[in-house]
């Protein structure tokens, strides 16, 4: 099963990535010199599919934006530029390197921004023994519960019908 992500994004000459879960656990955290697109692409897909690319800048970059057009995903931005203090506190520890820190910090304000949400979701899926995740996904990217939970059980009904 595909995993879903909040990938936290630092370009730069250095640049680094940060994957996490929609349980906040971090998957992936890379870095690399002199970084194309293409290496951005390549680290997210062999690790899952995005739904938020984050930034830890108040107005994203533009890797940062192509990445979320590329994937589909949600542009997470701040409201403020996350400071060297907060994104201490964000990301305390698992990292390598400061360009990591900094992704980090922006896939966690990501994750922090939408986490009651994702707690509300979690509660609605497991009641109704529907895949949390999927439906996580699905309520990140603008879709009511309620409504994410038809899609599911809609495309099971469009299975059947193409099985029997």
């Amino acid at each position: 099963m595909l995993k879903h992500l909040i990938v936290g994004i630092d370009p730069g000459k250095t640049a680094a990535l940060a994957c996490i879960d929609l349980e906040g656990r971090v998957v992936k955290l890379s870095t690399q010199r002199f970084a194309g697109m293409q290496w951005f692409v390549d680290e997210i897909v062999s690790t899952g599919s995005p739904v938020i690319i984050a930034g830890d800048k108040r107005r994203p970059d533009s890797l940062v934006e192509k990445l979320a057009s590329i994937f589909d995903a949600v542009l997470f931005v701040p409201s403020t530029d996350i400071s060297v203090e907060k994104k201490q506190g964000l990301a305390d520890r698992g990292f390598s390197n400061l360009h990591e820190r900094d992704a980090l910090a922006a896939a966690r304000t990501a994750f922090r921004a939408y986490a009651g949400k994702l707690r509300q979701v979690e509660r609605i899926a497991n009641a109704r023994n529907a895949e949390a995740d999927k439906i996580k996904a699905l309520v990140i990217k603008k879709y009511s519960a309620h409504e994410a939970l038809g899609n599911r059980h809609a495309g099971r009904r469009l299975v059947r019908r193409m099985q029997g």
